[in-house]
């Protein structure tokens, strides 16, 4: 996956051709001159946003290795540009490109507060906790101009609905008032996932979004709201940030996590060359071992799809991250492993504690 010119400020330059299409397009790069600057100069590229006017909004999940049956997306795309992303191929249903168009064609469901009202009227609701979000994450950049996760919120606290956020963006805070009156009727936990605590890796890895100190920060700020708050070293890939995982589980209980998990690295579809080609672009001097190892995990493969296995991986190297893990999490006091939420209290949007006629 060439690229004549190389795409700054991305997680990646390429965009591989959608497993869905029966035509691609290849670069033939013979013809040029590497000496022509403007044919391989670096540029950037431009998020665009297109409406979603999907009408569902609330996914389903059945795999039994997922800790969560009910997820809420209010984007699809993520303009984080994570290079590891295994949310990825889910673009290419879309009709778009799991490389470039993933991170820079964002589909944003502006009706997402109404649909999810909508959705919580319906008589076939029994309330569960609904993860927000499952794929693509919820406070990634377009969240400051559109506010539909705000929006979901205050839909969600006018229904008494628990919710499990997944987070990698500091901006979370900006709704740090909602979240504090939801996590007064234990109806919240938010999910801050850290890779690395080095700024110069998570540049390169995840290059938009927050830094590391504030992540670590937003960490500080939500518990002393009283906002529980765990910590996911998502994803651990082995020989590149699988040292730091002491580090990184310190900093969370000296933030007041009250617990931590992680994932090892899942490398899905196109997001295998992806990755390899961000190594060996960013991190030339590392990749071939870094490649090794996640085969090791994998039974000899980039990827493993089996479940129960995806996301933890088998073999020695697996299982000594494992250990390293545990070891450290009782050492500071991260092995609670769910916060409990309450669902007792779900009374359907605009009810507030009235009688009100549900949908079907």
């Amino acid at each position: 996956m060439e690229s004549a010119r190389k795409i700054v400020g991305r997680g990646t330059s390429d965009n591989p051709t959608n497993r869905f299409e029966r035509l691609s397009v290849a670069q033939d790069l013979e013809h040029l001159d590497p000496a022509d600057t403007e044919q391989f100069a670096e540029r950037k590229v431009p998020t665009e946003y297109f409406a979603d006017v999907t009408q569902s909004l609330i996914t389903k999940n059945g795999s039994p290795d997922i800790p969560f049956t009910y997820s809420l997306n209010p984007y699809r795309g993520c303009a984080h540009g994570c290079s590891y992303c295994y949310a990825r191929p889910y673009h290419e249903f879309l009709g778009f490109s799991s490389g470039l168009d993933f991170e820079t064609k964002i589909m944003v469901k502006k009706d997402a507060p109404q649909l999810f009202r909508n959705f919580l009227r319906k008589r076939i609701w029994k309330c569960e906790v609904i993860a927000m979000s499952g794929v693509t994450d919820c406070y990634q950049p377009g969240e400051r101009e559109f506010k539909v996760t705000r929006g979901c919120l205050e839909v969600s606290l006018d229904a008494r609905q628990p919710l499990g956020i997944i987070t990698k963006n500091a901006l979370i805070l900006r709704d740090i008032d909602l979240l504090a009156e939801m996590a007064r009727h234990h109806l919240v936990c938010v999910n801050v996932s850290i890779t690395s605590l080095e700024q110069k890796l998570t540049r390169l890895m995840e290059p938009r979004t927050s830094s590391p100190a504030a992540r670590i920060e937003a960490v500080k700020e939500l518990t002393a709201a009283g906002i529980p708050v765990n910590v996911m070293v998502a994803p651990i890939v082995p020989g590149l940030n699988d040292t730091e995982i002491p580090a990184i589980l310190e900093a969370a209980a000296e933030s007041g996590a009250v617990s931590a998990g992680y994932t090892l690295l899942r490398l899905p579809h196109a997001v295998k060359d992806i990755f390899v080609d961000w190594l060996k672009e960013h991190l030339p001097e590392h990749a071939q071992r870094v490649r090794s190892r996640i085969e090791a995990c994998r039974g000899g493969e980039l990827t493993d799809s089996r479940w129960g296995t995806r996301m933890r991986g088998e073999g020695v190297i697996a299982a000594t991250i494992a250990k390293t893990f545990s070891l450290f999490q009782r050492r500071y006091g991260l092995e609670q492993r769910i916060v409990k939420l309450d669902t007792s209290q779900f009374r359907g949007p605009g009810q507030s504690g009235k009688s009100q006629l549900r949908m079907f």
